[in-house]
């Protein structure tokens, strides 16, 4: 069977994420099933996480991400395969690690929070290089998750020269 253009497959039913433990992992436990901006609902839908996640020591925080990545690697393949469809926009695992490397070592306020998902969303959207040219040339589950990890990264690195900045 050949993969489908990702626009032309609905997101599951809610009833199918139940059923299928990576399908409710990728789709973000139901944000991604979102028809308005599916990427930006699931950045909301991690940062209850990422703010239980603020609350453990840095090396916890930092081992859980990393599990989270990798573990996501796996998850968005069995996704895109149990779909048919590579990266379908409804896949926001990847949204939650990239907020999630964003995050890391945040001060834990409202404002640096808000800037951190202002910035991981940014470079999600945009893609500047060298996230674009990973987004169009890494596929499968690493496909999948390279940009958002890549984003979190430097959005990551803006967020901590700002508080270095500003504090």
């Amino acid at each position: 069977m050949s993969r489908a253009d990702k626009s032309a497959v609905p997101a599951p039913s809610f009833r199918r994420l139940l059923r299928s433990p990576s399908l409710l992992l990728a789709f973000g436990f139901g944000s991604g099933c979102s028809r308005w901006a599916p990427g930006t609902v699931g950045t909301v839908a991690a940062m209850p996480f990422a703010i239980a996640l603020l609350q453990l020591p840095l090396w916890a925080y930092a081992m859980l991400v990393l599990l989270a990545a990798v573990a996501g690697v796996w998850i968005c393949r069995q996704a895109s395969d149990e779909l048919q469809v590579h990266d379908h926009s409804g896949i926001v695992w990847d949204e939650f690690v990239g907020l999630w490397i964003t995050l890391i070592a945040a001060p834990q306020h409202w404002f640096w929070l808000l800037l951190g998902f202002a910035l991981f969303r940014f470079f999600d959207i945009l893609k500047p290089w060298p996230i674009s040219y990973f987004d169009r040339h890494v596929h499968g589950g690493l496909g999948i998750m390279i940009d958002d990890i890549l984003a979190g990264f430097f959005a990551a690195l803006c967020l901590q020269g700002l508080v270095y900045w500003v504090g």
